[in-house]
């Protein structure tokens, strides 16, 4: 039987897994054909609110030792807009403090010199655009030639229980759309000739894989794909559950790039 996750932790072997508890966050780690994934459990996104910034420091930390020291990083918000449970990219790259343009003087009498440069981009979807993703980054690559790319997507889950209390960080690669069952060209170090880090919160669970696991068996095609089409289960709270995530989420990655300014800094500014 076949189950479709996009995590990491649920379709390797407890054995190849390294599993640590900082307070109220399970973190495991997973290495697997050179890539590394890190996952942490945490209470449901959409029902905690992330008051001290305990989390976002967390998942900063976690960012951080995956990333290289220097050089400029391009930030890209993967999905869409328009459909909520897909829309985690789009809201995290609003509020990612992009830095590469402030420069000389400028930089100088705003306070702001001596940041990491950082690029922003939301991608959209190839429906909209009629540009794979792939395509859009790697012309971004070639002309900005960043030291590293960091991809925040939604994710797809096995189980229910991971819906919004997961966030996954990984080296191995992406596929922008794979959490929708649409999965487009992978993007990577393979692909974009740098390393790409790949941020993503599940907000779905097939409703063929969910049937599966809670009947033990496969369910009839046409009970689960109704005129052949691919259904998804999301939480009822998914429009909270993205707004905190996508805060979270691009708070982890503005702390992480420039920890010389705080939190309170970053939400000014990006706003």
């Amino acid at each position: 039987m076949e189950f479709r996750t996009d995590l990491a932790l649920e379709y390797t072997e407890p054995g190849s897994q390294r599993v640590e508890q900082k307070r109220n966050c399970t973190i495991t780690r997973i290495k697997e054909n050179g890539a590394d994934y890190v996952t942490l459990e945490v209470p449901a996104i959409s029902d905690h609110l992330d008051s001290n910034n305990e989390l976002l420091h967390m998942l900063s930390d976690e960012l951080t030792t995956l990333l290289p020291e220097e050089g400029l990083v391009l930030v890209a918000g993967l999905g869409n807009r328009a459909i909520t449970p897909d829309a985690l990219g789009p809201q995290a790259a609003e509020q990612v403090l992009a830095t590469r343009h402030i420069k000389g003087e400028i930089a100088r009498v705003t306070g702001l010199d001596g940041l990491r440069p950082v690029a922003v981009v939301s991608t959209s979807v190839l429906g909209c655009t009629g540009v794979e993703t792939r395509e859009l980054l790697s012309a971004l690559v070639k002309e900005f030639q960043p030291a590293a790319l960091i991809a925040v997507d939604a994710l797809a889950a096995r189980s229910l229980k991971r819906l919004g209390c997961t966030i996954q960080l990984s080296t191995g690669g992406i596929s922008p759309g794979s959490g929708v069952d649409n999965a487009r060209p992978q993007l990577s170090r393979e692909t974009l000739g740098i390393p790409v880090i790949g941020l993503g919160v599940p907000t779905v669970v097939d409703a063929g894989t969910l049937a599966a696991d809670l009947l033990g068996r496969e369910a009839p095609q046409e009970k689960v794909s109704p005129r052949g089409a691919t259904m998804v289960v999301t939480p009822r709270e998914i429009d909270l559950l993205i707004h905190r995530a996508a805060r979270t989420v691009a708070m982890a990655i503005n702390t992480a790039l420039n920890p010389s300014l705080s939190v309170e800094e970053f939400t000014m500014l990006a706003g």
